[in-house]
């Protein structure tokens, strides 16, 4: 009655308490790669969101309902837990505790089960049991103050910082590193991912150069933060933007030639005092035509400049629909599971979201 039939993770069992953010995007990619992914929502949860925006993070999932206040409930999920591998909740500390399902009850029960919890300001800390979303994670960790240009507001990086980036990826990252150690214990533990600590971790390369004085706190100054004038973005003709990220020399090089900004008395690349003149060549340059002119002649080469798309733009670029890095998966176009692999490949369109909950005695019977 579940989904799971290829994938390196093919064989693992996890119980997903349904949550939202980055415990559903990470339930999303173990599926993606063949992990059994069973889902439980409360009674009627699951027709009341089949076709929000939510939706589509459940694919290849089998989803189940129980009432968590019931004692019949509660058995039925004590059932699934003492069958699993894995189990993931995002809750706030202590709630899991409060239902029952905590780790000394779930460990007890199933002592290789890896207990995989997933929040925002971590199981312990003065914030630890306040509300809080990705744009609150990321300003606490500095990754928001120097998302900005020099001498304006940082601009939100979506929430791919916080909850998916610091938040999913690292949860996935310590559930397979417990699933790993646990081949030589034979014994489960509780990961306790924050989405601060996570983001933090993320930007080790500026901490790294802050420390040898090469990152300023001042945003906009810096190498990666437009305060380099070969790594922007131009606005061009048609109001539309070219990336360009053109650091070593040879592909600067390369940029300068095509652009058309290598003559004699051009300032160098990395003549700081001439930086502003340069940077307003470049961006005179790109003003001079529209966007696909330009993305059409830095097509293929090592410039490093890129067109920006739209969402909608990327789904017919040809490097992105060669690689088929968009699928239709239950109707809605998104991205198609990654990484790949050579000998345990997962189906490249995994299957589409459960639209009925399967009875939770017809799970791993």
């Amino acid at each position: 009655m579940t989904t799971a039939s290829s994938g390196p993770l093919a064989g693992i069992r996890v119980v997903e308490l349904n949550g939202i953010g980055p415990g559903p995007h990470a339930c999303m990619m173990l599926a993606d790669l063949g992990a059994d992914v069973v889902t439980v929502m409360r009674p009627g949860e699951l027709a009341r969101s089949a076709d929000g925006w939510a939706h589509i993070t459940r694919r290849g999932r089998t989803v189940v309902e129980a009432d968590l206040k019931s004692e019949d409930g509660l058995a039925q999920v004590r059932g699934l837990i003492a069958k699993a591998d894995v189990l993931v909740e995002g809750f706030r500390p202590g709630v899991t505790e409060r239902m029952g399902l905590g780790p000394e009850e779930s460990l007890e029960l199933n002592p290789r089960l890896v207990y995989a919890r997933m929040t925002g300001w971590g199981q312990h800390g003065p914030l630890a049991h306040t509300a809080g979303h990705d744009l609150n994670y990321i300003s606490l960790t500095g990754h928001l103050n120097a998302t900005a240009r020099k001498g304006e507001r940082p601009v939100p990086p979506l929430n791919l910082v916080g909850d998916f980036g610091g938040g999913s990826m690292f949860l996935i990252q310590g559930i397979l590193a417990a699933i790993i150690e646990r081949a030589t214990s034979g014994k489960g533990q509780v990961i306790d991912a924050a989405m601060t600590d996570g983001a933090s971790v993320l930007g080790q390369f500026q901490w790294a150069m802050r420390a040898r004085d090469q990152w300023s706190d001042v945003a906009g100054t810096n190498m990666l933060d437009t305060g380099f004038p070969f790594y922007d973005v131009y606005t061009c003709s048609d109001g539309k933007f070219m990336a360009v990220g053109c650091l070593e020399p040879q592909f600067y090089a390369e940029f300068a030639r095509l652009l058309g900004i290598d003559g004699e008395g051009m300032p160098g690349q990395f003549d700081m005092d001439r930086w502003d003149e340069l940077r307003e060549i470049i961006a005179a340059k790109f003003a001079e035509k529209p966007r696909d002119e330009w993305a059409e002649l830095f097509y293929g080469t090592d410039a490093c400049t890129t067109p920006v798309l739209t969402y909608t733009e990327a789904l017919s670029h040809p490097h992105l629909t060669a690689r088929e890095t968009f699928v239709e998966v239950g109707g809605d176009m998104g991205p198609a599971p990654a990484p790949r692999f050579s000998r345990t490949p997962a189906p490249a369109v995994p299957a589409a979201p459960p639209r009925e909950a399967t009875p939770v005695e017809q799970v791993w019977a």
